[in-house]
């Protein structure tokens, strides 16, 4: 038996070696997110649910008939670091689950429905530029989504900020894209429609910092702009 866990795809001439079978775990709920990042995808997509999957090798990527699915709920705020995390506990309890069935002859694989595939393809750098031009709810999924790696960021004058925690703001103020509303204990900054409120921001050669003490060491004032 022979057990992927995100590693290089095999080749059949290894796989089929496997009497027993061989399989991959997948953060995903498949055919959702097939590819190398389902689960920032998931949560730059303001998706409320994600899983782990396990299915059977074949030789294309992540479209075996399926194993073991188990679900998990995504918080309205949570990173994908996070998610990784509890998915990574979900993982082990699949693959133990999968071992057992093929072990025991119990396993009942069942194909892919590949009209419901989506794809979730390896992020580009350039996909880090946070889209102020967006609602605010899809540039909160797309901080939160890039969550600690690679992170989202904006550039400042210059200066490359990183931003790795957000929330929709409440706040009555408007202003153009990108537009910095309040600097004072917390950053506001505008988007196409609302805003969010940035709570844990980088600056180069600094640690991660919450949205006050970054403040407290960064010039920012309202009607700076944030591309």
């Amino acid at each position: 038996m022979i057990a992927v866990v995100a590693f290089k795809i095999l080749p059949p001439a290894v796989y089929e070696r496997a009497g027993r079978g061989a399989f991959n775990l997948h953060a995903s709920l498949l055919p959702r997110y097939r590819g190398a990042a389902p689960i920032n995808r998931s949560v730059m997509d303001g998706a409320s649910e994600t899983g782990v999957t396990t299915f059977l090798l074949e030789p294309t990527v992540d479209t075996g008939a399926i194993l073991v699915r188990k679900r998990l709920g995504i918080g309205p705020d949570e990173t994908a670091g996070s998610v990784h995390d509890r998915l990574a506990e979900l993982g082990a309890e699949a693959v133990v689950e999968t071992v057992r069935q093929l072990e025991t002859g119990t396993a009942d694989p069942q194909p892919q429905d590949d009209a419901e595939a989506t794809p979730a393809p390896k992020l580009s750098k350039d996909e880090g530029h946070i889209p102020w031009h967006e609602p605010a709810r899809v540039v909160h999924d797309h901080v939160r989504g890039l969550s600690p790696y690679p992170g989202a960021f904006a550039m400042h004058d210059g200066t490359r900020l990183k931003a790795y925690r957000s929330r929709v703001a409440e706040t009555g103020a408007t202003g153009e894209p990108g537009e910095v509303l309040d600097a004072s204990k917390r950053l506001v900054v505008a988007c196409g429609e609302g805003a969010v409120m940035l709570t844990e921001v980088q600056q180069p050669g600094k640690k991660r910092m919450d949205a006050a003490d970054f403040l407290n060491g960064y010039d920012l004032a309202p009607g700076d702009v944030l591309s």
